[in-house]
């Protein structure tokens, strides 16, 4: 197949007028610059709805239809727009290194960046591409899945924290069961909640107590009851009510987050059931519901912003970053990257090599040639995104018997088997 069209700025600018926003929570800097790169316009806006409709009233005021800014989401960028001003991404990390060109200080300064920002615009057209975004299904389902990750981080860092606490308080409740933030372990938190009410537990009382609270079985109640006994004593007496208030404050906390977290996956179910995209990241081997909202929410749906696969991989960060100053050269890790997109295709490359050959292989070639897990899932991560990049560029589900490399090595297994 053909590789995807890419979109790109005209040779020079209309009306030969470019302009910067340096933004900010309070107020957002704006420069504009002429054909010979001299301020023409300069000003500050609040941070206000009606802040933003002067921004953009004064922009095609000075003849202004390009805008250079350093970040591709948030209501200035949804501003500008929706009024047929063309958007483009200049990344903090490209500005600070940019800053060199107009003196050696190195200042940061907010009027500075953006006449930074409307020269580059002006002088580097060929090297830039106008912001592409994505529909409004797939930023929703982006914030969605974003805010999900976020109250997972805070549900693990309480669950370490209610771990730390019960290891003095209640020694005995750690590790009990297989999880801190399961059902049936916030449920004996919540009954037995010191070192007090759990000596009170006998065989039989602990097997009819998970008799009542539905518990799977899994374990079986005299090996619970021997981890209680067996476990150093907690605090008792009047330290241990103490101790066993701030028990359940921290339960408190992480039964909202847990439940959160289930209304969240709910609404990305839903989402992403309505995308046009989602047979695309459905069909990949073990990405389930939330991995495929995920991919899908952090590639995007723009096929115009990833005109081949390489560009995909390196925005990822599982391409690596080669670096070369006469004769020493060096390959290393791709730190500028969009650290969400990486999180996602890693998450999803390491545990397709549980129902993939072809993942598998990759992995495990790579381990054996001394790479480290993170390095050996990158490097299959990014295999996958070749992959991935083919369907979602045609709009297709993922097929195993399609994938060439996948029968290849299924192929040679067979007669080895024989």
């Amino acid at each position: 197949m053909q590789y995807a069209p890419t979109t790109s700025l005209p040779a020079s600018a209309p009306n030969g007028v470019t302009a910067g926003v340096d933004w900010a929570s309070a107020d957002h800097v704006c420069c504009v610059v002429d054909a010979a790169g001299k301020v023409t316009v300069r000003f500050t806006v609040e941070h206000t709805q009606a802040g933003l409709k002067e921004l953009t009233r004064r922009l095609t005021k000075a003849g202004a239809y390009e805008v250079a800014i350093e970040r591709g989401d948030g209501p200035v960028v949804e501003a500008l727009p929706a009024t047929g001003l063309t958007v483009v991404v200049i990344s903090p990390n490209q500005v600070k290194n940019l800053r060199g060109r107009y003196g050696s200080a190195g200042n940061k300064d907010d009027r500075f960046d953006a006449f930074v920002l409307a020269d580059t615009l002006r002088t580097d057209r060929a090297r830039l591409r106008p912001l592409t975004p994505d529909s409004p299904a797939t930023t929703t389902l982006r914030a969605t899945v974003r805010a999900r990750r976020d109250l997972v981080a805070h549900r693990v860092a309480l669950c370490n924290q209610l771990r730390a606490h019960l290891t003095t308080a209640f020694p005995g409740a750690v590790g009990l069961f297989r999880d801190l933030d399961s059902p049936i372990s916030m449920a004996f938190l919540a009954r037995f909640d010191c070192q007090d009410r759990a000596d009170w537990l006998s065989q039989r009382r602990l097997t009819a107590w998970l008799k009542s609270v539905g518990y799977c079985g899994r374990k079986d109640p005299a090996a619970l009851l021997s981890h209680l006994k067996n476990a150093p004593r907690g605090s008792t007496g009047e330290d241990g009510t103490a101790r066993a208030h701030a028990t359940h404050a921290m339960l408190a906390v992480l039964t909202s987050l847990v439940e959160q977290i289930k209304t969240l996956e709910a609404q990305i179910s839903e989402q992403l059931a309505l995308h046009a995209d989602a047979q695309v990241f459905t069909s990949l081997p073990r990405s389930g519901t939330v991995r495929a909202a995920r991919l899908l929410a952090e590639i995007g749906d723009c096929r115009a912003r990833f005109p081949d696969p390489s560009s995909l991989a390196c925005l990822a960060g599982v391409a690596p970053s080669t670096r070369q100053s006469g004769k020493h050269k060096s390959v290393g890790f791709r730190w500028a990257v969009n650290k969400q997109l990486r999180d996602a295709i890693c998450d999803f490359a390491a545990d397709s090599r549980r129902a993939n050959p072809w993942a598998a292989k990759l992995y495990d070639d790579a381990i054996a040639r001394g790479k480290d897990h993170p390095h050996a899932t990158r490097i299959l991560a990014r295999a996958w995104l070749y992959v991935i990049w083919h369907c979602w560029q045609d709009s297709a589900a993922y097929d195993p018997a399609k994938h060439g490399a996948l029968q290849a090595l299924l192929k040679q297994d067979q007669p080895a088997a024989a």
